[in-house]
């Protein structure tokens, strides 16, 4: 590989940006892509596609064949409260690929014997996110009912552009949130991201359900990133 470009890549991968590594195989040629920049043509259908899936392979395209090499930063999954539903969504997830972190300065919730293999932060949201920023590879769901815990991670979510932002509560108790997070600054398009009342609408009846239907909206909210259209259609 070109110096230049694997610095480039390595540069990107540091800072947990999805970049894809194009090669055309007639002279050997790369081209380094970052998620966002246009790719015009049947290539650019390619690249779109391997931003989504993460995966790579050869290709035909405009009568030429390339290798296209995805590297995605891997989605995580920030939770913000020690409680039930996280409970059983943190080994759900970690079977799935997302690495969890649980957020809670409340001591008494943030238990080790409770979240055990799990890591766990007792310091408020702005502590935490100040050591270890935010992303767009990363999730936030926020459980725990605390205003006070919440709202500021939750902006702090829709300001860093993470793939998934969502909330647990009633429509009348996210109602009171919106207007919280207006007063901070929020946006309306931003509001709009915030999946709310929480996870699928499968009826989930207890803590794990709900755990299942978090993480399938997790799930389809980073396979259709990019395409708001795609998310509210899979997760209304």
């Amino acid at each position: 590989m070109d110096p230049h470009l694997l610095e480039q890549l390595n540069g990107e991968r540091r800072a947990r940006r999805a970049a894809v590594l194009v090669t055309d195989l007639s002279d050997g040629a790369g081209r380094l892509i970052r998620e966002g920049e246009m790719v015009s043509g049947a290539l650019g259908e390619v690249v779109a596609r391997a931003f989504r899936t993460g995966n790579s392979g050869l290709t035909e395209a405009e009568d030429r064949s390339f290798f296209i090499n995805a590297h995605l930063p891997q989605p995580r999954l920030m939770l913000l409260g020690a409680v039930h539903i996280s409970q059983a969504l943190a080994p759900m997830a970690r079977v799935a690929g997302y690495p969890v972190e649980i957020v809670d300065p409340r001591t008494a919730f943030a238990a080790e014997d409770r979240f055990p293999d799990v890591p766990l932060d007792p310091r408020w949201p702005e502590e935490v996110f100040a050591e270890r920023p935010l992303d767009a590879y990363t999730a936030v769901a926020a459980v725990t009912h605390d205003p006070k815990i919440d709202d500021f991670a939750l902006k702090a979510a829709l300001d860093a552009g993470c793939f998934y932002v969502g909330a647990l509560g009633s429509r009348k108790t996210h109602a009171a949130r919106l207007e919280r997070l207006k007063s901070l600054g929020a946006t309306a398009d931003q509001l709009d991201r915030i999946a709310a009342p929480i996870g699928l609408d499968i009826g989930a009846a207890n803590p794990a359900e709900i755990a299942v239907a978090v993480l399938a909206q997790v799930i389809a909210a980073f396979r259709a990133r990019g395409n708001a259209a795609k998310v509210k259609e899979k997760t209304a």
